[in-house]
């Protein structure tokens, strides 16, 4: 199996219901994600650039080229995955715009990071150098096997992007796995890493390569984990999912990065080994979760202290860690769902979770990043300082750089690869999973090519017009997603005639002639979404959505209240349009201070009102702390006492 055989795609499973796309085949031209992928080419890979040579992090390999390590290194002990995952951000970019620049670019850091390579293929600044720590001696919290992952990642993409490539890098990486293989094979070191990544880093070299030692070394990974082989922390063995196998897990638990690179890495080792009793268990596992353990973004992770998924129904808004690189990796992982079983259930949790989670860390700027991603903010935040990496979860407002930048990288790579998610193929046709505006044009292995034109301005209007740009004799299908809001009012139009669609993939089989065209026509009026009532921390509220977009109340935009806490929402009045601003009737309120913050009679508890504000303008989510300090919610406390419309003010 030769790398020129792949398509460029992030994920390419042997077998599956469903088969991704080339990258070079799908073309997003405008709209939300373009202006996007436009940021994070054009601003975003640089400002990584700058922060990665300023902070030191890639002159750590020049200094281990040096040998002087031991008193120069700098950053933590997993910095050199951010290098790695810029790489793999830059080749997905190549792939995108071929840009020469951002070529050479590329080609010289691969350079100073294979220079720093040893003769048995071990690669890494932190460990086994005079005056470090051995290899291997901190498989919890060292990291080493996390970001050998993190550097085959990148080597695949370019190896998938630009195949044959003269730069190194693919060499480099299968030294690196060859060590690694050698090293934790059946007879060596019988653990697992603290950070899983290595999993599904190693299916996808196999997959590149043909090398099926590399899926054997994955596969024992999988199964070793849950067996308590690293040690017990003050979170506990299931920080790092080895108190449970993965086979009788029932739901993601622990760490929620470390959670979803996993099953994302069982998922690989399951569809190639055609082991369905593995993916039988990440699937229920994922259902749980969703059901259960994720926020109306689509965030996931509830505690702060170990950065992991709280209990079922835990999901406190203003404790809402939902860390970014969580979310990228659940799209990472439902994304693997989608191809192996085909259900749209997959693709309506990437689409929420890429607009109202990955689309939220990076400023309209691109030069700073929310590294966690609350739901609702009591306090105004603090500007950080434009000059100093900032605490990950101590930053209130987006930061341009974090002492632990995980998510700057992650958000960039997953920006740039955003074109192989939209679409996929089988042996039926073509399905469409997220609509973004551009083309498609897929070729056939015999061929013939399927073309396809699609308009639209979505998320910001429910129209999507889908037209075919090809001719073919032969009949083939054409599937597109109902989101699963979609509940009521989505309609698709097919050679003049128009039918009712419910949520869920509608398929239209026919001979297609250039010019056909369906429209998929979306209700995309504004809504309140309640939460299921065992969700302690927001009953009594309601959140909106319009679309696949979750809105926020932020005082910026209300700003004669000092926090949006003083304000109820009145759900008697539907959220409304309002040129093109989504718009809430509220009623401000100012509790009653007390001695002891607890009364035997509720009337004596219950604010008294001030005024009314009949159109309150909501922002997306995504789009909140833009414009300054602010206070914020997504869970609007309801207020059903409110006078009749017009008698307040707007």
């Amino acid at each position: 199996m030769s790398g020129n055989a792949h398509p460029a795609a992030p994920v390419l499973p042997v077998r599956g219901r469903l088969r991704p796309l080339d990258l070079r085949e799908v073309r997003i031209a405008g709209g939300f994600w373009a202006e996007r992928q436009s940021v994070n080419g054009g601003v975003t890979l640089d400002h990584i650039a700058y922060w990665l040579e300023r902070e030191g992090w890639v002159r750590n390999f020049d200094l281990a080229v040096d040998g002087d390590l031991s008193g120069e290194r700098r950053g933590r002990e997993f910095s050199d995955s951010e290098i790695y995952k810029f790489l793999e951000a830059m080749a997905w970019e190549i792939g995108r715009t071929a840009d020469p620049d951002l070529e050479s670019r590329f080609r010289a850091l691969v350079r100073r990071v294979g220079a720093a390579q040893e003769p048995d293929g071990y690669l890494n600044t932190k460990f086994g150098r005079p005056g470090q720590e051995p290899r291997w001696s901190d498989l919890e919290w060292g990291h080493e096997l996390y970001c050998i992952g993190h550097l085959v990642q990148a080597a695949v993409a370019r190896a998938r992007t630009r195949p044959g490539a003269d730069d190194g890098l693919l060499q480099i990486a299968c030294r690196a796995a060859d060590h690694v293989c050698e090293t934790f094979g059946a007879d060596g070191i019988d653990s697992v890493c603290g950070h899983p990544v290595i999993e599904t880093a190693l299916v996808e070299l196999a997959r590149t390569t043909g090398q099926d030692r590399y899926l054997t070394q994955a596969a024992i990974f999988v199964d070793r984990r849950g067996h308590g082989r690293l040690a017990d922390i003050e979170f506990g063995r299931e920080y790092f999912q080895d108190e449970t196998p993965i086979r009788q897990a029932t739901v993601l638990r622990g760490h929620a990065v470390r959670a979803n690179y996993l099953a994302a890495g069982a998922v690989d080792v399951a569809v190639e080994l055609k082991d369905a009793s593995l993916l039988d268990a990440v699937r229920g596992q994922w259902h749980h979760t969703v059901t259960r353990r994720t926020y109306v973004t689509g965030g996931q992770g509830s505690r702060h202290q170990d950065e992991a998924f709280g209990e079922d129904w835990m999901l406190p808004p203003d404790r809402a860690y939902s860390e970014t690189c969580a979310g990228i990796g659940s799209v990472m992982l439902a994304w693997r769902l989608l191809l192996a079983d085909g259900e749209s259930r997959y693709a309506d949790l990437i689409e929420r979770t890429l607009f109202n989670v990955v689309s939220t860390s990076p400023s309209t700027d691109g030069r700073s990043f929310f590294y966690t991603n609350t739901l609702h903010r009591r306090e105004l935040g603090t500007v950080p300082d434009a000059d100093r990496p900032s605490l990950r979860a101590a930053a209130s407002l987006r930061a341009p750089w974090f002492e632990v930048s995980c998510c700057p990288t992650n958000v960039a790579r997953t920006v740039a690869s955003l074109g192989a998610y939209a679409a996929t193929c089988d042996d039926e046709g073509l399905q469409l999973h997220q609509y973004l505006p551009g083309t498609i044009a897929h070729r056939l292995p015999d061929g013939r090519e399927r073309c396809l034109v699609i308009s639209t301005d979505y998320p910001h209007d429910g129209e999507i017009r889908v037209r075919v740009d090809s001719d073919d004799d032969r009949p083939w299908s054409l599937s597109l997603r109902v989101p699963d809001w979609a509940v009521e009012g989505a309609t698709v139009t097919v050679a003049g005639a128009t039918r009712p669609v419910a949520p869920g993939m509608i398929t239209e089989q026919r001979t297609w002639r250039r010019g056909d065209e369906v429209v998929l026509a979306l209700p995309m009026a504004p809504r309140f979404t309640h939460p299921d009532s065992r969700i302690d921390a927001v009953r009594g509220c309601v959140a909106v959505e319009r679309g696949p977009l979750v809105f926020a109340l932020e005082s910026v935009d209300v700003p004669e209240v000092a926090a949006v806490d003083e304000l109820r929402v009145d759900t008697s009045q539907p959220p409304r349009l309002v040129d093109g601003r989504v718009v809430v009737r509220c009623r401000r309120v100012r509790p009653h201070d007390h001695e002891w913050p607890y009364r035997a009679d509720a009337a004596e508890s219950s604010p008294a009102p001030v005024e009314v504000f009949d159109d309150v303008t909501l922002v997306p989510y995504h789009a909140w702390a833009n414009r300054g300090p602010s206070t914020m919610r997504v869970w609007i406390p309801v207020d059903g006492d409110l006078p009749e419309q017009g008698q307040g003010r707007s």
